[in-house]
């Protein structure tokens, strides 16, 4: 899919905006799409390096059947060559992979659905668009099975197929991971512009939450941050946020990030967004769900756990305020 062949068997490939121009025998910067003899071949196809029954909120989605879990699945490979990332052994490296059908995944994820809360599959722990073949149908199976699909993405997709994959997905959590296009070309190898389109594209398709790896002396400016938050509240400023904290890992060695710097980004977007969440870092506040209106908590959380809710339907259980919540909510603590 999404490939365009060229002269003397080379071929152009389309599915990200890396747009690789692949020589016979050589695979883009994915590793995941290789030219065999001038046809674009995906390698990872049904090749999974990671499967769990996590939490849903651990991909993170806050909002999206709060205290559920989710079939979760993953492959090799990345489109992006993040310097700090967190998933490289299998984002960049040579992980091991079993072969599974995307008739035997659904399956196994409708099992689990027969057993407990789960609701439905996510595509994660690497980067899913460059398995775009083996999760569109996937996705479409798990469809027409009554499961969910849920995709945790960076978002550097072309257009084309992110529109093909869009009605079979309920729910993105969507890596931003800055507000400057020149972080993004000498962090990760892309650019900004088409992971704003995707989100951009995808709120007005499906729920979405946002993700956003803050990097001590990189993304921390306080400027940086107001400019990413005044972007997503003219989207819709009940956009779940995640600020989520950095760890050495990779080729980055940088100590981690200060505690209190991921607070302040908290604080700067709470002036304009109306939910707000901390990640890889001990912050209960940071944790729990508040109505935006009379600020009574509606979601707490210990951890991935749901520990209390004051819902009525997705309506604050206090004043009624209609809240960005996807499904129903339960206790699992």
């Amino acid at each position: 899919m999404f490939y365009a062949r060229e002269a003397d068997r080379k071929v152009a490939c389309r599915l990200c905006p890396q747009h690789c121009f692949i020589t016979p025998g050589k695979a883009g910067i994915c590793r995941q799409r290789k030219n065999v003899d001038g046809t674009l071949y995906t390698l990872n196809y049904g090749e999974i390096s990671s499967a769990a029954l996590d939490p849903v909120e651990k991909k993170p989605l806050y909002h999206f059947y709060p205290g559920h879990t989710i079939f979760s699945v993953g492959t090799v490979g990345c489109n992006l060559h993040c310097k700090f990332c967190q998933n490289w052994e299998i984002a960049h490296g040579d992980a091991p992979t079993t072969t599974v059908t995307p008739e035997e995944l659904v399956r196994l994820a409708k099992k689990e659905a027969a057993r407990g809360p789960c609701v439905g599959i996510a595509y994660t722990y690497n980067e899913p668009s460059i398995w775009y073949e083996y999760v569109y149908e996937a996705a479409v199976l798990a469809r027409e099975a009554g499961l969910k699909n849920a995709l945790v993405t960076n978002g550097f997709i072309e257009e084309e197929p992110l529109e093909k994959l869009l009605p079979y997905i309920d729910a993105m959590n969507i890596d931003v991971k800055a507000f400057k296009d020149d972080y993004y070309r000498k962090v990760c190898a892309g650019r900004l512009e088409p992971v704003l389109r995707t989100v951009e594209r995808a709120i007005a398709r499906c729920h979405v939450e946002l993700t956003t790896l803050i990097v001590t002396g990189l993304n921390d400016d306080p400027s940086e941050i107001r400019e990413l938050v005044d972007w997503i509240a003219r989207l819709n400023p009940a956009i779940p946020v995640h600020f989520s904290r950095y760890f050495p890992r990779y080729r980055m060695d940088a100590p981690p990030t200060p505690e209190e710097t991921l607070r302040q980004a908290r604080a700067i977007a709470l002036e304009k967004l109306h939910f707000v969440y901390l990640g890889n870092i001990h912050a209960p506040e940071a944790d729990d769900t508040y109505c935006p209106r009379c600020r009574n908590t509606v979601i707490e959380r210990l951890g991935y756990l749901v520990c209390a809710v004051n819902l009525d339907g997705n309506r604050c259980g206090n004043c009624g305020q209609p809240l960005n919540i996807v499904g129903t909510a339960r206790v699992n603590w």
